[in-house]
């Protein structure tokens, strides 16, 4: 409960400092229009954030204010360098952290389906009939401890390891995939757009950081099949220009459920209109998708987004028969994408 109340307080500071800054705009003659226009935004998204996305609304409709959002105070992190459509990344750390620094234990989230979260950024794992897919592979520093080593803790086999879809080109999501490409032979996933950013000299923000080979390219609307388990994979560019959201079939004690990843969430490439239409469009068309798929599981590469830093203690405590804290209803998954629809639209509404 605590730390539910620092999410809405802070949350709730925001959004005063928020309104009153809508407030100053819209007091200005020229750009009363624009004023209100980012209000009714701002509203909407806050609206549609309810008590479930006060993070996700307080990082996105923050930066769409010029507040910044939550990236801004992300610890330990270089600069990241601004690529030529690529944006800036959260960027790669300025060498790697002490391990207790953000190491956590994997934990199996649904029966099919494992999380390998650091303090900040998350990995998934998908365990089929015939191997398993991961979900992007943290950083190079990050993806042998976190992830491979850790993986028989959760009974899971690091050569059992098939294919890495890889949300973006950002480091902190792609630049472990080489390790799992040249230990286990993993074939790497990535939209053709986020292959290019990779091959910029900055990478994505993450200059220095492993380059897997180029495989695998991932298409709109393509399906992976292994074994038992089907994800169907999206183009949905603004994060960066190829960020690939996935929808999932996973399983609580049998019972089937349809998770969806939004692929790539922040702000980070500045007041870039363009960019910004291009995200505001690919979350309304995602919010479609999610929509006629069922959705009721939302899962996100960030562990602040999704909740998973106070959900994977609920699902410790929970017990038989109880509400799975991941299972959050239709509602909730598509209230996700529209958070980041109208933030997107209300960081336009606020451009000069």
């Amino acid at each position: 409960m605590r730390s539910c109340k620092i999410v809405l307080a802070y949350a709730a500071t925001f959004v005063c400092a928020c309104a009153a800054g809508i407030v100053a705009q819209s007091g200005a003659q020229s750009g009363a229009q624009a004023g209100n226009t980012v209000a009714a935004h701002m509203t909407a998204a806050k609206t549609a954030a309810d008590d479930s996305w006060l993070i996700l609304y307080s990082e996105l409709c923050g930066a769409a204010m010029g507040a910044g959002g939550r990236a801004s105070s992300l610890p330990a992190a270089a600069p990241a360098a601004t690529t030529p459509g690529g944006g800036a990344g959260r960027g790669r750390q300025a060498g790697p952290p002490p391990r207790e620094s953000w190491y956590r234990d994997p934990v199996k989230v649904f029966d099919n389906m494992y999380a390998f979260p650091t303090n900040d950024v998350n990995a998934w794992a998908i365990k089929t009939s015939a191997g398993i897919i991961m979900i992007d592979a943290t950083y190079d520093y990050s993806v042998k401890d976190l992830i491979t080593d850790a993986m028989p803790k959760v009974g899971l086999d690091p050569k059992d390891i098939k294919y890495v879809v890889v949300t973006h080109g950002h480091a902190d999501h792609s630049a472990g995939a080489k390790f799992l490409q040249d230990t286990y032979g993993a074939k790497i996933l990535m939209s053709e757009a986020d292959w290019n950013l990779l091959a910029q000299p900055a990478r994505g923000g993450g200059a220095g950081s492993p380059v897997p080979k180029k495989e695998m390219v991932v298409t709109d609307g393509q399906k992976l099949t292994l074994g038992d388990t089907t994800l169907t994979m999206y183009i949905t560019p603004g994060h960066t220009p190829g960020t690939v959201s996935s929808i999932v079939p996973v399983f609580d004690n049998g019972q089937r459920h349809i998770a969806a990843a939004w692929g790539g969430t922040a702000f980070n490439f500045g007041p870039d209109k363009a960019r910004l239409q291009t995200y505001a469009a690919s979350a309304l068309r995602f919010r479609d998708i999610v929509t006629k798929a069922g959705a009721d599981v939302s899962f996100a590469n960030h562990t602040d987004f999704d909740g998973t830093k106070m959900k994977i203690p609920a699902l410790a405590q929970r017990k038989p028969g109880s509400p799975h804290p991941y299972v959050i209803g239709a509602d909730a998954v598509q209230r996700y994408v529209t958070v980041a629809n109208e933030c997107a639209q209300a960081a336009i509404a606020n451009l000069p």
